[in-house]
């Protein structure tokens, strides 16, 4: 399991890249953003949230009823980034750009070959987001939106994540809420999981079609 995500994430290295001074400027206005294209039946589901709202286990059992590719956004970032969290040092934008290019690349190449999948990210801004749907009609946000007394429990109760309590007032600082343009689904994380993911399903509606058994199982073995 080790060797597949370091393979993966050091197979997407290439496409991380330090943002253009042009797009740096959009990023940092925006009153400037696009009007949304006209959505279509969703190829990528991206499940975003502060740490702890359970983005991960959500994404993952999403995929798994739906018989998607689920990927964890996590083993997009580099070691430097993940030192960082270890010790409790918040990220930056600057850190941060390299990550959301490689998670971007692993949606457009699941969307080029025709398949579909879930992936765990806290896309906390807009301009995180702008870089991971952007103009792809096909890609949908879910956001995991809960209060911050009971993620604070869940972190506290949550062992071997490299995300400490300590970052949750960062998250929470840096985190700009979906907007009505982005079409986000918006869901709350106090029910069940199972619940969470079939109202999810719901939302989604008739464009979450169910992928032909194998192809999800087999993607992920690739």
């Amino acid at each position: 399991m080790i060797k597949r995500r370091n393979k993966r994430t050091s197979a997407a290295a290439p496409r991380r890249r330090s943002p253009s001074r042009r797009s740096r400027q959009t990023r940092g206005s925006q009153p400037e953003h696009k009007p949304a294209s006209p959505l279509r039946s969703p190829s990528v589901v991206v499940v975003m949230g502060v740490s702890g709202c359970g983005k991960s286990t959500i994404a993952s059992m999403l995929a798994h009823r739906l018989n998607w590719i689920f990927e964890e956004g996590d083993w997009f970032h580099p070691p430097s980034n993940v030192e960082k969290m270890h010790n409790g040092v918040p990220l930056t934008d600057e850190d941060r750009w390299p990550w959301l290019h490689g998670i971007a690349a692993w949606i457009d190449a699941t969307r080029r070959v025709g398949n579909h999948g879930t992936v765990a990210c806290s896309a906390l801004k807009r301009a995180y987001r702008d870089i991971l749907v952007g103009e792809r009609p096909d890609v949908r946000i879910v956001y995991l939106k809960g209060g911050r007394d009971l993620i604070a429990r869940r972190l506290a109760a949550r062992d071997g994540h490299f995300m400490p309590p300590s970052l949750l007032e960062s998250q929470f600082a840096t985190l700009e809420e979906p907007q009505p343009d982005e079409h986000p689904i918006v869901v709350s994380i106090v029910p069940h999981p199972r619940q969470i993911v079939e109202e999810i399903v719901k939302r989604l509606g008739k464009g979450a079609a169910l992928s032909p058994p194998g192809i999800g199982a087999a993607s992920r073995r690739s």
